[in-house]
């Protein structure tokens, strides 16, 4: 007869474990012999090594004691369902450590692939990392509202880049963090804009059925006050711009020309 030590060693468990498995009713804990000890017998130690071989297999133990007493055709179903659930786990396992994975290169936090590829073509271009991360904590925003649309926008963004006016106005907006509001580079700034603001127009990409119509006034509006807030010069080219009759940030509009602006 064994000991509770003595048993432990033998199935190659602590004895903490073996007290465990008698509270759940995994192992039947045995009665006191006459010197106050309990002492274990060959049954006990073969069912306590094919505990814990089902155990260390990934069993859960809740399900130990129905494969114990099941007969070896409901054995097998049971391995097998178990063998499924488990094979789930290593794929869901295996896609979160790609994640892990991608995310140390801080981009990839909440973004698709796609708009990490725009924000590494930016980088390209000689953009200031600070503005970068304004552009990429944006675009967060915008992937989670529209996940559906971002991979079109990002592509409509990587034509825009294309265009020269498009390229010198991502290098302009590099340094305007650290512009004062008086800035008198806010002007060439504005004018930049317009001229891109004037083709988009002319081809069309300012109409209702534009990438950019389908968000909400309310998302538009948060939007334009993240582009707003970024910097001091922000308020004052938006200013520029309606008094030009145009208006809008996020949402361009071309305003009037009998309609008063400012």
């Amino acid at each position: 007869m064994l000991t509770i030590s003595q048993l432990a060693a033998y199935a190659g468990v602590t004895v903490r474990a073996v007290r465990h498995y008698h509270q759940i009713g995994l192992l039947a804990e045995p009665e006191r012999n006459h010197s106050s000890y309990r002492t274990y017998d060959a049954a006990a130690v073969v069912r306590l090594i094919r505990i814990h071989t089902l155990a260390e297999a990934g069993v859960p133990l809740a399900r130990v004691q129905e494969l114990l007493d099941a007969g070896p055709d409901e054995f097998a179903d049971g391995i097998q369902e178990i063998d499924k659930v488990l094979r789930a786990d290593v794929r869901r396992l295996q896609a979160n450590r790609q994640r892990i994975v991608k995310l140390a290169a801080g981009d990839h936090l909440a973004l698709p692939k796609s708009v990490v590829g725009y924000l590494d073509r930016l980088r390209g271009l000689g953009v200031e990392e600070r503005y970068v991360v304004l552009e990429r904590d944006a675009w967060i925003i915008i992937a989670a509202q529209a996940p559906h649309l971002i991979d079109a926008i990002i592509a409509k963004k990587h034509e825009d880049l294309d265009d020269p006016d498009m390229v010198a106005l991502y290098r302009m907006l590099s340094g305007v963090l650290d512009w004062t509001a008086d800035d008198p580079r806010a002007v060439e700034l504005a004018d930049v804009l317009e001229r891109l603001m004037i083709r988009a127009l002319e081809a069309g990409e300012l109409s209702s059925d534009n990438l950019d119509r389908q968000f909400d006034n309310q998302f538009v509006e948060l939007m334009d006050a993240i582009a707003l807030t970024s910097s001091p010069v922000a308020v004052r080219v938006k200013a520029i711009l309606e008094q030009r009759g145009w208006s809008g940030w996020t949402r361009v509009e071309r305003l009037p020309t009998n309609q008063p602006v400012g």
